[in-house]
C-alpha cells in the first residue's frame, strides 16, 4: 500500500511539473519593431506598422516599436536595448539596419532577427523583403499612359540597388506602354524628409514633368504634384489622401501578409534563417486602387499584367534589357535572376540622371 501511495504521489509530482513546464513554454511572445521613420506619415515605416498591429492582434503576442531611429550607432543601441529586454523576436525594417543587427545577433544567439530589405543572415537572423518592383512595373504602365510631356519626375532616396531596381522596373513599365518617354531622377540622400522630397519634385516639375513618381517615405512630392495640377505615383501606401486631384495610384505594401507568418514559425519552432522574397502573389505587395482620372481601358490592362505577373507568365525583368549607355546587360528571352536583381546598379535604358 506505501509503495502503491508512493507512487501514486510521484507520478503526481511528475503531473504537475509537466504542467509547470507547459505553462513557462506557453509564455507571450515579446515582438520588437525599429523604424527608420515615424509611422504617422501613410510612408514607409507606416506600412511597416499596419503589419506589426496585425502581430498584435495574435493571441499571446505583445509588441513593441521605435520609430525615427537613424541608420547607424543609435540603431544598435535600440536592437542591443530591445535584445536586453528579452524580446524574442526583433524585426530591424531598414536597409542601414543591417550590419548593428548581424553585431547585436552575435551576442544574443537566441533572439530571432528579421533584417528588411538586405542581404546579411546568421544561424538567428534572416532576410526579407518584398518584390515591390512587381507593383513599380504596374505603376510605370499607368504613369506612361498618363503623361503628356513625355517627362516622369522620379524623387528618389538612396543609390542603392533596392532603390534602382524599384526605379528600373518603373521605368521599364512606362516605355512598354510609351517608348518615348523618359523617368528623370532626382536623389535627395533621405528615407524621410518632407520639405527635402518636396523640393526634389518641384525640381523634376521645372523640368516639364508631368507624372511624379517617389521611392520617399514622405508624401511631399505628392503634395507638390497637387499644387501643380499633374499627376503622381505614391509609394508605400494609398496616398490619395495627400493628393486627391492628383493621385493615379500607389506601389504599396502590406507587410500584415508577412510578419504574422514569422512570428507563428518562431512559436512553433518552425523558424530557420533563410532569405525572404515575396511578391504580388503572396500579397505583400500590392497596386493601390486607380484615380478617377485613369480611364477604363489603362485600368484593364494593367489589372491584366498584374494577373500575369502573380501566375508567373510574366516577368518583368526578361530581356532584352539595356542599360543607360545602350549596352545589352539582358539578353533576349533571359530573365534576371535574383541575385542580378539584388545587386543591381545601372539604371535601363530610358532613365535621365546619375545612378550615384
Amino acid at each position: 500500500m506505501r509503495k502503491v501511495v508512493g507512487i501514486a504521489i510521484l507520478a503526481a509530482m511528475v503531473a504537475v511539473a509537466g504542467f509547470g513546464a507547459t505553462v513557462a513554454q506557453a509564455k507571450d511572445l515579446k515582438v520588437g519593431f525599429i523604424y527608420v521613420s515615424p509611422v504617422g506619415d501613410a510612408g514607409y515605416s507606416y506600412a511597416h506598422d499596419m503589419g506589426r498591429q496585425a502581430v498584435e492582434k495574435m493571441e499571446g503576442v505583445e509588441t513593441s516599436y521605435v520609430e525615427s531611429v537613424p541608420e547607424g550607432a543609435d540603431a544598435t543601441r535600440v536592437i542591443n536595448n530591445m535584445a536586453r529586454k528579452g524580446f524574442d523576436i526583433i524585426f530591424g525594417t531598414s536597409f542601414g539596419y543591417m550590419d548593428p543587427m548581424l553585431k547585436v545577433a552575435k551576442k544574443f544567439p537566441k533572439t530571432t532577427f528579421m533584417h528588411c530589405s538586405g542581404y546579411k543572415t546568421a544561424p538567428n537572423m534572416s532576410a526579407y523583403f518584398g518584390r515591390i518592383y512587381q507593383s513599380r512595373y504596374l505603376a510605370g504602365l499607368v504613369a506612361g499612359s498618363m503623361t503628356k510631356s513625355n517627362i516622369i519626375g522620379y524623387a528618389a532616396a538612396f543609390p542603392i540597388p533596392e532603390v534602382k531596381r524599384g526605379i528600373n522596373a518603373f521605368t521599364l513599365g512606362v516605355r512598354a506602354v510609351n517608348p518615348k518617354a523618359k523617368v528623370h531622377v532626382v536623389w535627395t540622400k533621405t528615407w524621410y524628409d518632407p520639405a527635402t522630397e518636396k523640393e526634389a519634385a518641384k525640381s523634376l516639375i521645372d523640368i516639364g514633368s508631368d507624372v511624379i513618381a517617389q521611392h520617399q517615405d514622405s508624401p511631399g512630392p505628392q503634395e507638390a504634384a497637387e499644387e501643380a495640377g499633374i499627376y503622381s505615383i505614391g509609394y508605400n501606401s494609398d496616398m490619395s489622401e495627400f493628393a486627391p486631384k492628383a493621385h493615379l495610384t500607389s506601389a504599396v505594401w502590406n507587410w500584415a501578409a508577412f510578419y504574422p507568418m514569422v512570428v507563428e514559425k518562431v512559436r512553433k519552432g518552425e523558424w530557420k534563417a533563410d532569405h525572404y522574397w515575396w511578391g504580388l502573389s503572396e500579397g505583400v505587395v500590392d497596386l493601390a486602387p486607380y484615380g478617377d482620372m485613369v480611364p477604363k481601358d489603362v485600368r484593364t490592362m494593367v489589372d491584366a499584367r498584374k494577373e500575369e505577373i502573380k501566375n508567373g507568365t510574366f516577368k518583368v525583368f526578361t530581356g532584352p534589357i539595356k542599360d543607360q549607355s545602350g549596352a545589352v546587360r539582358i539578353k533576349k528571352g533571359e530573365v534576371a535572376s535574383d541575385d542580378v536583381l539584388a545587386g543591381m546598379d545601372w539604371f535601363v535604358e530610358g532613365v535621365e540622371g546619375s545612378n550615384q
